[in-house]
């Protein structure tokens, strides 16, 4: 039996090669997943999910890895993925979840939620960095995927400016902290903010650096947060008639993660 030729896709083949490739070989439907906020010490884990159209009709002016962009040409990518796409969604995960779950499990479970709830059911998945099981596709995991894969890029915009918009909201919550400027990622600002005030509870308190101010280093991450936050405003921001959002991942909980995992956790130093 004859193999089939071996597809070769090169970087300067440009963003949209690999979802081509595969539409060829008969993946008409192909889903980018990413997500924004693994490296954050405060606010929500958002991954999001999208397919583009075919040909034409999916290509996006401006279309990158969403950290290589403006603020202004992300709110405007944005509106053309949501305009333009044939499905997309978006996962949030609350800090209290990353907390008790673990950040990796977390970021897994979110694209996969994230896939789950496309209303276009994917043919193929090629998801930015890490393999995905249990998607009920072949699928691919892509090194830098925002950077070489258009329905990647896509999703990464999706995330990015979602997580964005709820820092700007949470500044307004939690003034002392500056969310609005470093959207919850380790800066020297926040880490003076942190020694000052001592974490919120928007804070990951699974993470070394936000344990450390809270005082409460040696105890489970769910003993170390002062209370609950309440994520049920976030729903206000995000219409309902337009893609799929989800709050938390919706399956069951699970043991409190492992002190020694936590320290890992720092800032996504490793």
């Amino acid at each position: 039996m004859l193999t089939p030729a071996r597809t070769v896709i090169r970087r300067e083949a440009g963003l949209w090669a690999m979802e081509r490739a595969l539409q060829r070989r008969g993946f008409r439907h192909v889903a980018g997943a990413d997500e924004a906020g693994r490296g954050a010490c405060a606010g929500p884990l958002v991954a999001a999910a999208a397919i583009l159209p075919e040909g034409k009709r999916g290509e996006i002016d401006e279309l990158a890895d969403s950290k290589l962009l403006t603020a202004l040409a992300r709110e405007r990518v944005y509106d053309q993925v949501v305009k333009r796409a044939l499905a997309w969604s978006v996962v949030i995960i609350p800090p209290a979840e990353v907390d008790q779950r673990g950040l990796h499990v977390c970021n897994l479970s979110a694209m996969r939620r994230a896939l789950a709830l496309l209303t276009t059911r994917p043919e193929y998945v090629l998801t930015d960095g890490f393999p995905v099981d249990g998607l009920g596709a072949p699928g691919l995991a892509v090194w830098k995927g925002d950077r070489v894969a258009a329905c990647v890029a896509a999703a990464s915009v999706l995330a990015k400016v979602t997580r964005d918009r709820m820092m700007v909201e949470l500044d307004g919550r939690f003034p002392d902290y500056g969310f609005a400027e470093h959207k919850g990622y380790i800066t020297d600002e926040h880490s003076a903010a942190l020694t000052r005030h001592g974490p919120c509870v928007e804070h990951r308190f699974s993470y070394v650096n936000v344990a450390t101010a809270s005082g409460r280093v040696n105890r489970p991450p769910r003993a170390r947060r002062p209370a609950v936050a309440d994520t049920s405003e976030a729903l206000t921001l995000w219409p309902a008639t337009e893609g799929t959002v989800g709050v938390a991942s919706g399956e069951p909980s699970r043991p409190a993660t492992p002190v020694g995992e936590d320290e890992a956790m720092e800032g996504e130093e490793r």
